[in-house]
């Protein structure tokens, strides 16, 4: 699902700007991610550097704040008038958002420390200091989310929900200056001791150090180049390979858990945009074929690139975008449609069930990127015709003044729109001999729903039951409804409940909201069954049921709540 996609359940007391996806606890309304314009935004930047006299950094810098990270947030109901959008255009009004006529300081830490009331609140985020008091009425999380960093350096708050966001476009109006470097003390006549002596005189052999990360080699023939990585430890059939052609750049990323491993290389020849990716997942091998223009024989690969050959926490990555084109759109309901995108040619790259990528788009010279979980063409049991990985199927509520909605729902056929490769922290490992698989999803938290269900039943021979308990508001709001009906009417083994909040007269399902009883009723664990829950919705509704789920004896290792 996506932060700005709300679930029916969360509409009646959100702004469509204020996100649903429970990431957002410290600079809430920054889930929005916007640059200006490249080159001004390069100058601007380049301005206050000098200015300042700061070094040379790079973007996203390590701990990148393009990221996204697994941590809930309260949501609070913004006055009206305080939307995303809203603060787009307060920000550039021209007011005076510091307090200091345009001047750039340098602040002590005991000048940052005098700035921690509502009124008057600074904080320091990696040695720049922001004046957020112009932004408390906009923020989705509350004052009081904002508060924990007045006063204080709130780098480490920031990383924790935000390294994705580019909160130096964000607050841009709001920069007070960088924080004063302290003065390094010089203590003079102090002599370190010397090393201590072993009076052992058998030489103690260190034990050799096992090397983790993944190698590359590559061979070719007359027409194909192979580059082969060996991962080093066995990964999944799906695969974990994102590849991007370009301009004769390839960039080659393996998923690993945590950790990413790059390739980046401008190649020595030109090759088609034809690119076959074979794994072994039993021996954590990949080869990639590249056939090339002209049958010539290749002395190297080529030039390698920024981040080539490293193996990094993928927190610490930028994400990477390549655009897709739209091919279709499909509606859903009332206010839902499924967009269909196809990725450029040149790119492989295959979303694993439970992760989600990012959209990115240019509206009013300012950079929006939000996060969506991708679905199946279809929830039926089967091959899936987009298997060949050439296409992405998003799930997309609309809203009247959503920030990157209403851009999406205005795209043509043919338009382009930028998309990140995935990202999320959902494994299927914990699934292994799970026997029952409950579901419980609000609104468009139904989106990582639906492909964990067709996994569930096509490739999960050891569940026995897998039910999905789909709250929304009313029946009109009810995704994918007759699909659902009808592949629980097909499959013994799935089960689906509709629970409505503001149901008809007429409805005859179960109403209501998540509560106790209804989980105490509904989650139930047969004897000698290993059960597994997955939740997903707007923040209110996903860290309740998270809560009572516990309460029904569910531990933190049988519980997976989708962060985005």
């Amino acid at each position: 699902m996506s932060d700005e996609q709300h679930t029916d359940s969360d509409d009646e007391d959100s702004d469509s700007d204020n996100v649903s996806a429970g990431r957002l606890s410290f600079f809430g309304a920054l889930t929005c991610s916007f640059i200006p314009g490249f080159l001004r935004k390069l100058r601007w930047l380049q301005g206050v550097r000098n200015m300042l006299n700061l070094p040379t950094q790079s973007f996203p810098a390590p701990s990148s704040q393009q990221r996204v990270a697994p941590s809930g947030r309260t949501k609070v109901a913004l006055k009206p008038g305080h939307s995303l959008m809203d603060w787009i255009r307060f920000s550039k009004s021209g007011k005076d958002l510091t307090g200091l006529r345009g001047r750039l300081i340098e602040v002590t830490q005991e000048e940052l420390q005098k700035h921690n009331t509502r009124n008057d609140c600074w904080t320091c985020i990696r040695g720049m200091v922001y004046n957020v008091s112009p932004y408390m009425d906009y923020h989705p999380g509350g004052e009081e989310e904002l508060m924990k960093a007045a006063g204080i350096d709130g780098t480490d708050l920031f990383d924790q929900v935000h390294r994705w966001v580019n909160y130096e476009s964000m607050l841009k109006e709001c920069l007070v200056g960088r924080m004063a470097t302290k003065p390094t003390t010089t203590f003079k006549g102090i002599i370190p001791p010397p090393p201590p002596v072993s009076n052992s005189t058998t030489p103690v052999a260190s034990l050799p150090v096992k090397d983790s990360s993944p190698r590359y080699e590559w061979f070719q023939t007359e027409s194909t180049v192979h580059l082969v990585i060996y991962t080093k430890r066995r990964i999944p059939n799906s695969g974990c390979t994102v590849v991007d052609l370009d301009a004769g750049v390839l960039r080659l990323e393996v998923l690993l858990g945590k950790m990413s491993y790059i390739i980046h290389l401008r190649l020595l020849e030109d090759v088609d945009g034809n690119i076959a990716v074979h794994t072994t997942a039993t021996v954590g091998k990949i080869q990639v074929t590249l056939h090339k223009q002209a049958k010539v024989k290749w002395q190297s690969l080529g030039q390698p690139l920024e981040f080539h050959n490293t193996f990094l926490c993928k927190k610490d990555r930028a994400l990477f975008f390549r655009d897709c084109v739209l091919v279709s759109r499909t509606e859903v309901n009332h206010n839902t449609q499924v967009l269909q995108l196809q990725l450029p040619r040149g790119t492989v790259m295959h979303v694993p069930v439970g992760k989600h990528i990012y959209l990115k788009s240019l509206i009013q010279e300012t950079e929006v990127v939000r996060p969506y979980t991708p679905i199946d063409q279809e929830l039926s049991v089967g091959p899936d015709p987009s298997s060949e990985k050439t296409y992405l199927y998003l799930m997309i509520k609309f809203y009247s003044d959503g920030a990157l909605t209403q851009h999406l729902n205005s795209l043509c056929v043919g338009d382009r729109i930028s998309v990140s490769g995935p990202e999320g922290t959902f494994s299927l490992r914990p699934l292994r001999d799970v026997t029952v698989l409950y579901l419980l999803a609000a609104g468009t938290g139904f989106t990582p729903m639906a492909r964990l269900i067709r996994l569930a039943l096509q490739e999960m021979n050891t569940i026995r039951k897998a039910q999905l308990l789909f709250f929304n508001r009313r029946e009109e709001d009810i995704l994918w409804r007759r699909e659902l009906d009808e592949l629980a009417a097909k499959e013994q083994r799935f089960q689906v409940e509709h629970i409505l909040s503001e149901p008809c007269e007429s409805w005859a399902g179960r109403k209501g909201r998540v509560d106790e009883a209804m989980l105490n009723d509904c989650l139930i664990r047969p004897d000698g069954s290993k059960c597994y829950v997955c939740v997903c919705g707007p923040t209110a509704f996903t860290e309740l049921t998270v809560r009572l789920v516990k309460q029904q004896g569910f531990t933190e290792e049988e519980l997976h709540s989708f962060q985005g």
